[in-house]
């Protein structure tokens, strides 16, 4: 989140459990079986057909119920294509980096109910952005670790795998922003309260987040200012989010602060249930001062972050970008256009 991973500080890290957990061993095993392999720990996953002309990308293909499964018919943009360099051109296909081993992280990125098919907001981006291109998207699928080490190698030519702008990664990749990096908060959905961005509005409130996070350093943040104010936040810890949820829906909490994206995801799969809960307001990942962003990454000079830009804004120009947004459920956390290298979290936050 801020992942930066919206956890901890500065790094991107997965933001939640895949729906069908599986072991790293099984998965690599399946996608070995079932895809083209490309490394000990990297397998290529879920492409969405060649990409010449025009090509049908399937979004939410295999997500388990995670997203409404939409396909979108995106055409390669010659005037687009054409400023990709050259060596990736000549390849025919947009190595697509994902972070997702072990278990991966819905809805961000994971392996489908198929067991074998990288699903996920994150991967799904990536082909979308391969079509503009005119290329073949292949996903590589990785450790976080390694998915850096593939994009200085250049074995691998973008990641997407919910990386937050920082001014201290910039010293070593190029970005393009795609979409807003922020928090929020999860309460029952028959409470009428709502944050509304004021941290004020969170006197005499229990909210649980999970310890050693971003949220956590921010909640904490107010939790001293609120009672410098003589008004009280009680922060509540729990093992996993589970145990925070049967808290939220016993009354024992008034909300849960975590990442926007397993947030939305959830609300999704408590609708029309007896424990319904709603998004009440979200914030910067990167603080008050700043709109954290996630984005496709790329190596210093590689030459690809402009041409991916534009591909963005491509999609965002023709409605595509919302239809993928929307297929996820993460409308709400929409850019009105993407940035190369806009400013990110501070060194001094990092």
């Amino acid at each position: 989140m801020h992942l930066l991973r919206s956890r901890v500080p500065h790094r991107s890290r997965p933001l939640g459990r895949s729906l069908r957990p599986v072991a790293a061993a099984a998965v690599i095993a399946a996608l070995a079986t079932s895809l083209t392999a490309c490394g000990d720990d990297e397998d290529s996953g879920g492409a969405s057909g060649s990409a010449k002309s025009s090509s049908t990308v399937t979004i939410g293909q295999h997500s388990n119920g995670a997203a409404e499964q939409t396909d979108l018919e995106v055409a390669e943009v010659a005037a687009i294509s054409a400023k990709v360099p050259e060596s990736v051109r000549d390849s025919g296909k947009l190595v697509i980096g994902i972070g997702a081993l072990p278990a991966g992280s819905v809805p961000l990125n994971y392996v489908g109910d198929d067991q074998k098919t990288i699903t996920g907001v994150e991967p799904d981006f990536g082909r979308l952005i391969a079509s503009v291109l005119g290329l073949e998207p292949e996903v590589r699928n990785s450790t976080w670790e390694n998915l850096f080490v593939g994009i200085d190698s250049q074995k691998i030519d973008v990641g997407f795998s919910n990386i937050t702008v920082t001014e201290e990664r910039k010293k070593k990749y190029d970005f393009a922003s795609y979409r807003q990096d922020n928090l929020a908060f999860e309460t029952l959905a028959d409470d009428k309260w709502n944050f509304d961005g004021d941290y004020k509005n969170l006197a005499g409130k229990t909210v649980a987040v999970g310890a050693g996070t971003n949220q956590e350093k921010i909640l904490l943040e107010w939790k001293k200012k609120l009672e410098a104010a003589g008004e009280k936040l009680t922060v509540k810890y729990f093992p996993e989010n589970n145990s925070a949820y049967l808290a939220l829906n016993g009354g024992k909490i008034d909300a849960f602060f975590g990442p926007n994206p397993s947030i939305s995801y959830h609300v999704t799969q408590t609708a029309k249930t007896p424990q319904a809960t709603r998004n009440a307001g979200q914030f910067s990942g990167a603080g008050e001062t700043l709109q954290g962003l996630i984005a496709a990454t790329t190596k210093t000079g590689s030459g690809l972050a402009e041409p991916v830009a534009e591909a963005i804004n491509h999609l965002i120009e023709n409605g595509q970008y919302a239809t993928w947004l929307k297929a996820w459920n993460l409308s709400n956390e929409a850019v009105d256009t993407s940035q190369v290298n806009p400013p990110g979290l501070p060194l001094t936050n990092e």
